[in-house]
């Protein structure tokens, strides 16, 4: 009996960091920051979710409607992750990835071209001197990986406002809450042309599928199966790329971070923008409200949230 109980409590303790060790050991790395700014209080986390079909099949592909002739590399989601300095919610901000900046080196343009023309670092660069705010780690995921950590969790719930049939996103859903595989995810997120707010509407579906991934993720009943445990952890880390400067500490603080953005603990917004308008060489593009956005950077340059939490309430009563 006490070999038993002796076993029980050695498994208890050493159950989470093999579950860590087999995420952090799957992570892919790559050099992102330049420290092109100045130092900001808190820690900010430049979150990407890119349309690689790195590691899929041509098969996968078409299953999940990732668009296979596409070349080269895009964002569809770009966000930004606040973790305050000194208390304060959570900011989980994103970013329409058609927002017009200026990118270095190559004028004024779609911030998702920052990637296409120089990857991750180009778009980090931007970022920041859009902002003024400091990038402290990046965290990138990819098509499959999406779909693979949906389904490692045994699927989410999704709630569109509206019907939605798409099919460049390959879905065809009704309005109303209902659950979601990989794919049915996947599309989802990525939808935009079922969307009469194009890419407005879609970030904001792309924070509720992130923060149903996060809350399925950090369910009891995920964390206490191994069964769906290690597959998450083997299928998060696989799926993530992530800064070589990020330490196992940042890397914590970013999942708690996430965790707290998708409840009562956090703050969900988008950069306060105009509307559209056409620009020469770059097509439809997306104005930031000069002012508002402003407050905002401000704020996060300071850690102070509140100011950001009153943006997020405005847009939230608008719908």
């Amino acid at each position: 009996m006490r070999t038993l109980v002796l076993l029980l409590v050695i498994a208890v303790l050493v159950y989470p960091f093999a579950v860590a060790a087999t995420a952090w050991q799957s992570l892919t790395r790559t050099a992102v920051l330049s420290g092109g700014v100045a130092s900001t209080p808190g820690r900010t986390y430049l979150v990407v979710g890119s349309d690689s079909r790195k590691g899929l099949t041509k098969a996968q592909q078409r299953e999940l409607h990732t668009g296979g002739d596409t070349f080269g590399k895009r964002t569809d989601t770009i966000m930004l992750l606040h973790v305050p300095a000194s208390g304060g919610p959570t900011v989980l901000m994103s970013v329409p990835r058609d927002s017009y900046v200026p990118i270095p080196g190559h004028g004024s343009n779609k911030l998702n071209s920052a990637y296409s023309f120089g990857g991750a670092k180009l778009l980090a660069q931007s970022l920041e001197g859009a902002t003024g705010v400091q990038i402290d780690d990046y965290v990138e995921i990819g098509f499959g990986g999406f779909a693979t950590m949906v389904d490692a969790v045994g699927g989410v719930q999704i709630c569109p406002k509206r019907a939605m049939n798409d099919k460049n996103a390959g879905i065809n859903l009704k309005k109303g809450c209902q659950q979601a595989d990989g794919k049915v995810a996947l599309g989802y997120a990525r939808a935009r042309y079922s969307d009469p707010r194009g890419d407005l509407g879609r970030v904001e579906r792309q924070r509720e599928v992130l923060a149903a991934i996060v809350g399925k993720a950090s369910a009891p009943t995920t964390l206490v199966n191994p069964f769906r445990t290690f597959p998450l952890a083997r299928a998060g880390g696989s799926s993530l790329t992530v800064d070589d400067q990020m330490g196992q500490v940042a890397l914590a603080r970013f999942l708690l971070g996430m965790k707290s953005s998708a409840g009562s603990g956090g703050v969900s917004l988008t950069v306060p923008v105009t509307g559209t308008t056409r620009r020469a060489g770059a097509g439809s593009v997306v104005l930031w409200d000069e002012a508002k956005a402003g407050t905002v950077f401000d704020a996060l340059k300071r850690s102070d949230t509140t100011p950001i939490t009153a943006i997020a309430a405005e847009q939230k009563a608008a719908g």
